[in-house]
């Protein structure tokens, strides 16, 4: 795909979101955990999306978190086994 392409899918992918449920836990000067109590796992279109942080699993949590800020100022967990995450993930990564 190019990556238009990619951007095109991507805010398709995240408009349908708009509640969600997969919040963040705020994040402390020492992150000695998971900060993702829950995920989302339904679309949320690109463009209320502001910024995403993949943060891989380690010693400090054993799961793979993909936390996006969106463009309100909330912060929500996203389920890194959804298709339109993944697509996400692997933009990430390509960059």
């Amino acid at each position: 795909m190019t990556g238009k392409a990619v951007a095109a899918v991507l805010t398709l992918l995240l408009i349908s979101a708009v509640g969600t449920k997969g919040e963040a836990v705020p994040r402390s000067a020492i992150e000695l955990r998971c900060q993702c109590v829950g995920t989302h796992s339904k679309f949320i279109h690109p463009k209320l999306i502001q910024n995403v942080n993949l943060t891989p699993s380690g010693p400090h949590c054993k799961n793979v978190e993909v936390i996006a800020t969106l463009r309100d100022g909330r912060e929500v967990c996203l389920e890194p086994t959804a298709p339109w995450v993944k697509l996400i993930i692997k933009a990430i990564l390509d960059k």
